[in-house]
């Protein structure tokens, strides 16, 4: 839902720092237990280890590759969103008159008739995030307190404004009363645009082929929602995701019975040579297991968190800010006033919504 400008190691720890707690606590206790308590028997050798940690990276790299795909796949389904509606309003605003019709309208009702249209596509933009806001049950956004936190920051719209709100905004009592009865409310949206301009072409303010023109872009509508409800409706496969988490989560708990043993030889070494400081190196295997833990870890999360682009973390597709962007740029193209129409989505910590 979100593009971020640039992310810092400082946001990466701080997004992490439950994680990153547990394995310095758990590298200093195996530290611990084989320096002091001298447990020397509590070790691994590095090949093992190292087998693990490569299939650990094929996954975690499959698994990234086909959440960024995911993404893209989203934003590409978004941006034919922006192009047709685009296409949608200047259809509106240029093939609805009085040249084929029975019984002329005044330039006002023509007007309102333009206005009515393309309030009702603004509509259907807020219907259809709305719904790829709701939460699914393998989504993992809102169940980590991390993710919690940012969600809380951003406070997105479609988890704070009820849906009826934001339709009342943009359509009639009448029409919002028919969508907010239906299960799919951008499905209802759509059927409400088709019979509008069903009943502008049988009173000849819409010419027949403008009208089947106008009827293509509605089902063009259907099928970039359909897609985009594809992504949102259909997982990420299940037995990647859970291998994935336990596979990273099994390296992890290797890692230190691994490092801890070859910083205690570099440090017997060190010893020798630097009487009463080197035998200190094999703590530096704490901070080292850490990090080698945290990286895996971090990688398995972007995964996570990216396998389903509309939930709402910083790297998601900005939905919010580009359903506002098309609202400014149809209201325009209709020659609305400007104080009528909303101002863009600011930026909430360079994270677009």
């Amino acid at each position: 839902m979100y593009t971020k400008k640039k992310y810092s190691i400082r946001d990466m720890v701080r997004w992490t720092r439950k994680e990153t707690r547990f394995f310095l606590i758990f590298a200093g206790i195996v530290t611990v237990l084989f320096e002091v308590v001298e447990l020397t028997w509590l070790q691994l050798p590095w090949t093992p280890i190292a087998l693990v940690g490569t299939a650990v990276a094929f996954l975690i790299g499959f698994q990234n590759s086909a959440a960024y795909e995911r993404q893209w796949e989203a934003r590409k389904i978004w941006g034919g969103i922006v192009n047709n509606s685009r296409t949608w309003t200047m259809m509106v605003r240029d093939m609805i008159n009085n040249q084929h019709a029975t019984e002329g309208k005044s330039s006002e009702e023509l007007k309102e008739e333009r206005r009515i249209l393309v309030h009702r596509q603004v509509a259907w933009l807020s219907a259809l995030r709305y719904a790829m806001r709701q939460g699914k049950p393998w989504e993992v956004q809102a169940r980590h307190k991390a993710n919690r936190e940012w969600l809380e920051m951003f406070n997105l719209p479609e988890l704070n404004i009820p849906l009826e709100e934001e339709l009342a905004r943009l359509m009639s009592p009448e029409d919002v009363a028919y969508v907010m009865s239906k299960k799919n409310k951008a499905n209802a949206v759509m059927t409400l645009q088709s019979q509008h301009i069903r009943r502008l072409k049988d009173e000849g303010l819409i010419w027949e082929f403008s009208f089947l023109e106008m009827e293509n872009v509605l089902r063009e509508f259907f099928t970039l929602q359909g897609k985009s409800e594809r992504i949102k409706n259909f997982p990420y496969p299940r037995q990647y995701a859970t291998l994935g988490y336990d596979f990273v989560n099994l390296f992890n708990l290797l890692i230190p019975f691994g490092v801890v043993p070859e910083f205690w030889k570099i440090a017997q070494e060190l010893e020798v040579t630097y009487p009463g400081f080197g035998g200190f190196f094999v703590w530096l295997a704490i901070p080292f297991s850490a990090i080698v833990s945290w990286i895996f870890n971090t990688m398995q999360r972007i995964g996570t968190v990216g396998e389903n682009p509309f939930e709402g973390s910083a790297n998601d597709i900005p939905i919010t800010t580009m359903a506002r962007g098309i609202e400014i740029d149809l209201r325009e193209m209709i020659d609305e006033d400007q104080e009528t129409i909303p101002e863009p989505h600011p930026p909430v910590y360079d994270v677009q919504m």
